[in-house]
């Protein structure tokens, strides 16, 4: 997992207003309703639960979650959102479950912090072995965004209004396939500093890490809203049951 020091408290303390300016919040409802399909026997496990944004909703919708996150800061804010989703501190790259669930699941990008190939594999695998029978593993990925690179560098701006402006400072490593970048939030007179590290992957090599672990792709959408998954697609929501011999 990634470093303690991207989680912390400068994080969580803008987290909600920060995943709400980008649309984040908004689109919760419909993630959970994606989500509570496969949730026939109402038990669902998110990896990196965060502030309960997406579980919050989902257990609303009478699945039992639980979580795992290994951000101190992020479990204070969901036990003072809810006292109803059992969650607890570990390393979804390594971490092991009695129960076993109808659905384990990882949004928002949460699987590429793992920032090397061997972590997100040992991720699938625990997922994988927490699932039951007829359980689904979901993971939302962004689809990597390489273009506009000059010399393993770019700068975006990704948010303007009358408040405030995001600007993006990204350095790419290709033989690693890591990014690693820095979101300025600039807001009257405060800056704000954000950082994050991922591995991207392509969905036909998180199809092959997931095969190695037991795992077959049953699903893939462009959106929670299940549109098709395309060459012009940002994401992608990825659906894994375990392989039938």
């Amino acid at each position: 997992m990634p470093d303690e020091p991207c989680y912390d408290e400068n994080v969580a303390s803008v987290y909600e207003k920060y995943t709400r300016m980008i649309g984040k919040v908004a689109e919760a409802d419909e993630t959970a309703a994606f989500l509570e399909r496969f949730s026939s026997g109402r038990s669902a496990l998110e990896l990196g639960i965060g502030n309960g944004r997406v579980a919050v909703p989902l257990s609303e919708r009478g699945v039992k979650v639980e979580g795992i996150d290994i951000s101190d800061s992020m479990l204070k804010l969901l036990a003072k959102r809810t006292g109803l989703i059992k969650a607890w501190k570990g390393n979804i790259a390594d971490f092991s479950s009695e129960q076993r669930y109808d659905l384990v699941y990882c949004v928002f990008g949460t699987f590429t912090l793992l920032f090397r190939r061997e972590e997100q594999i040992a991720c699938l695998r625990s997922a994988a072995e927490a699932l039951n029978e007829e359980g689904v593993l979901v993971i939302e990925v962004r689809v990597p965004a390489l273009d506009g690179f000059v010399r393993g560098q770019k700068t975006t701006t990704t948010l303007v209004d009358h408040e405030n402006t995001f600007i993006n400072a990204t350095v790419h490593d290709p033989l690693n396939q890591n990014l690693t970048s820095t979101l300025l939030w600039f807001s009257g007179t405060s800056v704000r500093r954000l950082p994050e590290r991922v591995r991207y992957v392509y969905h036909q090599e998180l199809d092959t890490m997931a095969e190695c672990v037991g795992l077959e792709l049953a699903e893939r959408w462009g959106d929670w809203a299940r549109g098709a998954f395309t060459d012009v697609s940002k994401r992608h929501i990825s659906v894994y049951r375990r392989t039938r011999l």
